[in-house]
């Protein structure tokens, strides 16, 4: 599995398409999507799935920078119901990593299909993984190296019976990686289950971002994770034996941030890497986001950092890098 920020080919999204699931938020978060796939394709190709009675909407909020293709789907989490590539000697695969809505959350009958038919319709070979997860709860380095938590895999809503050494296996051939870093996570909070890409990734290979809370937060389980996986990866090294430098990613001020909800968001850990730039969220809170587009901009040298507002997506507990998924380019790759 290459790391994120090696060249992409394109990047894959999706239209949120349940009023079930949004209510009278869908028109935001729609908005949110297409502010995000306009945002990605001022630096690459964007690809966005939508339903068929759905996709003249989705062309015209997004406008002609983003290719809008019939695929049906449910929601817009493409990280987790799309593929996840990898590359081998035969060129590219996607790794079909058996969606079943967060372990039944969420209806989920399009999604389940969708890393399937996207690989049927690009031509790519299809990889069916021995076990049941999400690409939002996997981060690479690229380098032999795998972050994940614990409560996204080992856990009986998606992988029931199996241990921790046996996913690790799977995971380490699937992905071709070496090395694991389990971090605890929280299981039964959040409708992923605390997936890695909201808590800590890797900015270049020996390179940690990890979330923390705001200043001054009342503890909870989530500040609790942040805790154990700093200790974690305070004395982990990689794969090839590196120890780990972790930078410290601080939340806004949740009397400062726009956007609410108990499942609001608000950690500025799920940017997405693209050819050429960050795509990060922004929150209102304006020293906060200054001070983490900074940051960003300090671990991507070469990149534009662009922010971009997505308060009704984080209210659904999501972000930018839970909406994208990206297909790496790959020298004579099919799928053109």
């Amino acid at each position: 599995m290459p790391a994120e920020w090696l060249p992409h080919t394109r990047t894959f999204m999706a239209w949120p398409a349940l009023e079930e699931v949004w209510g009278s938020q869908l028109p935001a978060v729609r908005q949110d999507i297409a502010n995000v796939a306009k945002a990605v394709a001022g630096f690459e190709p964007v690809v966005l799935m939508a339903r068929s009675d759905q996709a003249d909407q989705a062309r015209q909020m997004c406008g002609s920078s983003v290719e809008v293709i019939e695929l049906a789907v449910d929601d817009l989490w493409a990280r987790d119901t799309g593929p996840t590539f990898v590359t081998g000697p035969q060129g590219l695969s996607g790794v079909d990593l058996n969606f079943n809505g967060w372990g039944g959350k969420q209806t989920h009958a399009d999604d389940a299909l969708v890393a399937r038919n996207l690989l049927d319709r690009y031509g790519i070979p299809r990889v069916q993984a021995p076990l049941t997860g999400e690409g939002g709860a996997l981060e690479v380095d690229g380098d032999g190296t795998l972050m994940a938590t614990e409560s996204s895999w080992v856990n009986a809503n998606r992988n029931p019976g199996r241990s921790r050494d046996q996913i690790e296996a799977d995971l380490k051939e699937l992905l071709g990686v070496g090395k694991v870093l389990w971090i605890q996570g929280v299981a039964g909070q959040d409708i992923t289950d605390c997936h890695i890409d909201a808590l800590a990734r890797f900015a270049e290979p020996g390179v940690v971002v990890l979330h923390r809370p705001a200043p001054d937060t009342p503890p909870d389980v989530w500040s609790q994770a942040s805790d154990q996986a700093l200790q974690v990866l305070g004395s982990a090294t990689d794969a090839k034996g590196r120890k780990l430098r972790v930078v410290e990613l601080t939340e806004p001020d949740p009397t400062r941030t726009e956007g609410q909800g108990k499942d609001f968001l608000a950690t500025y850990l799920n940017f997405y890497v693209v050819n050429g730039g960050v795509i990060a969220p922004k929150f209102g809170d304006q020293s906060a986001d200054d001070r983490a587009a900074g940051i960003l901009a300090d671990l991507h040298p070469g990149r534009q950092v662009v922010q971009v507002s997505i308060n009704a997506v984080a209210a659904g507990g999501g972000g930018i890098h839970c909406a994208t998924q990206q297909q790496p380019a790959v020298r004579g790759s099919t799928g053109g």
